[in-house]
């Protein structure tokens, strides 16, 4: 401590020569105006962060910023000498946290143990009365990260917390196998809902709805959905809380959770004290934020340097997205959830870590900094395990991921080409198209971004162009004769304010609609109306097979020399499945029926030999669609759970989520009666 303390106050005063409005006209008042910061701090902060605690949580943490300030500045009006104003009541506290993050991590000291010891132990300390026998269970999800990489990485040695819990035999590790559509939309539908039906990718189109482009995170989407997937009976329904999800699990108790944020009352919550209760926790995150971006530049460098391939354009928006995903939503998430843990009132919670994710998409799935990720994530769930000694009630710990990642080249960067330009030769002259093949396809930029195509462009570009709120533009459609003619044929009142053909892409799994037609194509109407499309797609080397309901054969797989009935399992010629693993056709089956299941489903190139797909989107580990560990995720469970690596669907570990429990809180609930 008294090094950290002289490292501060040395700190201090360097600054004097590059911040104005600073003033230290010595070390020793350097060492004094720390030491009063220090005491201020102790005497006040304790309850201003209580009775401004909304204005904190509302303000995402400005409010506590500018609070650091005035006890900086009340601190400069008391010793003598020193002397702060503008905007140095900003940076001084950000630097202070730097230093004292930096200066406890090289003398290998545990930057959080005065907090856990002063701030979590006096609270426990004073919630004696509240203590609880019930168990409680917290569900820690680390977004992208397949079961392959999870031991990768312990065995590497960045993951020595959950490393300890196997090897002291308190937890198991399984693997489990997502539905098709193996991305976090339709994961969490089904984990925290138990039901994902009709969500064929991570945005799709609802012909019925005017040829509306659904995202699972869409801003009013996401709301839409809940609605649909809910029965009121979700995973967190019974007292349960929601922290960084896509939706609630009905939760009454929300943070950061997509499908609630058009409430701003479901924001706050009394969990936020637990990250705002400790004057530094705000300027360090912001400190960690801005350290972050500069590992990503030296990233880039580094990729460059050694010449990594793949690899994609990262830009200056991107700068800013990992920096948000890895560092801001994990800090506010693991204190959060240590407020909850602590205070003890809620059952269960679950809570989403996407910083690996980001990473692994832009970085790859085994990048060095996708594995700091997953480094940095295993300090906090140490965290947590620290929270959960002092909690009032026995909290069980459960890690997941929703899905995994695989790796390769994207398809415009092996063919030169995308997926629109590829549907696009394939359609007679006249016809327009309309593709959305977003990047960052599970994350919190797009809550903003994601509904206004133009804006999502410009961000791809890595412009530093302002994104501006579009309307899509729907333009009336020209057809020639021949064209209106057999459309009609096929079926009357077709919309004429929309794209012939809207495309879109979910990792390496894109969708094909044919938007004139309000009722999903056959293959043999399309092979009349285009009969380009099917065989150019499944000639060109990029795609593994495309998947179309037949009227002859229902749906129906086909590949460069095959096709494969799914309703009977027959097989023509070489099977297209054959890669693709032993539930491959279940899975494509369950999606085919889907009400809004495209006209043509796509699945890229799988090389089985590197194991590498080619996204249909600019990113270098993507997931969506079959091929590799994208669909292979893990589970690591208290070994007392009734667990093995059998799951298949986000359902069914729904389910048996819901099954663990009921069995932990029925006993408690005999025994009262």
């Amino acid at each position: 401590m008294i090094v950290v303390g002289l490292s501060e106050a040395t700190g201090l005063l360097l600054m004097t020569h590059v911040v104005p409005g600073l003033i230290v006209n010595s070390l020793a008042t350097a060492v004094a105006a720390v030491g009063m910061i220090a005491i201020l701090n102790a005497l006040l902060w304790p309850f201003l962060s209580r009775v401004a605690l909304p204005f904190f949580a509302f303000t995402f943490g400005i409010g506590a910023l500018i609070m650091n300030g005035v006890l900086v500045w009340a601190s400069s009006q008391i010793v003598p000498g020193f002397h702060a104003a503008g905007w140095a009541l900003v940076i001084v506290p950000i630097v202070v946290a730097t230093i004292n993050t930096a200066v406890s991590g090289i003398l290998t000291i545990d930057d959080d143990a005065p907090y856990f010891r002063a701030v979590l132990a006096r609270q426990a300390k004073r919630s004696q009365k509240a203590r609880t026998t019930k168990p409680g269970v917290i569900f820690l999800e680390i977004d992208g990260c397949s079961e392959h990489i999870l031991r990768e990485a312990m065995r590497n040695g960045h993951m020595p917390t959950l490393s300890s819990w196997i090897a002291t035999g308190t937890h198991n590790l399984f693997g489990w196998e997502t539905d098709l559509s193996c991305q976090t939309g339709a994961s969490q539908a089904g984990i925290l809902h138990g039901n994902n039906e009709n969500m064929p990718a991570f945005r799709w189109v609802e012909k019925e709805n005017g040829n509306k482009v659904v995202a699972s995170n869409g801003p009013s989407d996401a709301p839409m959905l809940e609605k649909r997937i809910s029965n009121g009976n979700g995973l967190l329904a019974v007292n349960g809380a929601s922290r960084s999800n896509l939706f609630s699990g009905d939760a009454q108790d929300v943070i950061f959770t997509y499908s609630k944020f058009t409430d701003i009352r479901e924001f706050y919550t009394k969990a936020w004290y637990f990250f705002y209760s400790n004057p530094y926790n705000f300027p360090r995150t912001l400190a960690l934020y801005s350290w972050d971006i500069l590992a990503e530049l030296a990233g880039q460098l580094r990729q460059r340097v050694k010449n990594v391939q793949p690899r994609i354009h990262r830009g200056p928006v991107y700068l800013l997205m990992r920096a948000t995903t890895n560092v801001f939503m994990r800090e506010i998430t693991t204190y959060t959830i240590v407020g909850d843990m602590i205070a003890g009132q809620v059952d269960v919670v679950y809570a989403t870590y996407m910083g690996y994710d980001e990473i692994a998409h832009h970085s790859g799935i085994s990048d060095h900094d996708a594995f700091q990720a997953l480094k940095q994530l295993d300090k906090h769930f140490g965290r947590l395990e620290k929270a959960r000694k002092l909690s009032l009630r026995p909290y069980q710990i459960v890690i997941l991921s929703d899905h995994g990642q695989s790796q390769g080249a994207s398809f415009k960067q092996r063919y030169g080409l995308t997926l629109e330009d590829l549907v696009k030769r394939l359609l007679p002259q006249g016809l327009t198209i309309q593709s959305e093949l977003y990047t960052n396809n599970d994350h919190f930029g797009e809550v903003v971004t994601m509904p206004f195509e133009e804006g999502k462009r410009i961000v791809q570009e890595g412009t530093k162009r302002t994104i501006q709120l579009t309307k899509q533009v729907k333009q009336t459609i020209m057809k020639d004769s021949t064209q209106r003619s057999a459309r009609e044929d096929t079926e009357k009142g077709t919309s004429k304010k929309t794209k012939d053909v809207i495309v879109l892409a979910s990792g390496n799994l894109g969708l094909v609609y044919f938007t004139q037609w309000k009722k999903r194509l056959t293959h043999e109407e399309i092979m009349r109306l285009f009969p380009d499309m099917i065989p150019g797609l499944t000639k060109h080397e990029g795609v593994e097979f495309v998947l179309v309901q037949s009227e002859q054969f229902g749906p129906l797989v086909i590949g460069h020399n095959g096709e494969y009935h799914l309703s009977d399992d027959h097989v023509i010629g070489e099977n297209p499945l054959l890669k693709m693993g032993p539930r491959a056709a279940t899975h494509l089956r369950r999606s085919s029926g889907f009400k809004y299941a495209p006209d043509i489903l796509v699945n890229s190139m799988y090389d089985t030999e590197n194991d590498q797909v080619a996204a249909f989107e600019q990113l270098v580990g993507s997931h969506g669609g079959l091929g590799g560990n994208q669909s292979k995720p893990f589970l690591l469970v208290p070994s007392t759970w009734e667990f093995d690596g059998g799951t298949v669907g986000a359902e069914n570990l729904h389910m048996k989520f819901k099954h663990q429990l009921e069995k932990l809180w029925t006993p408690l609930t005999e025994t009262a009666q």
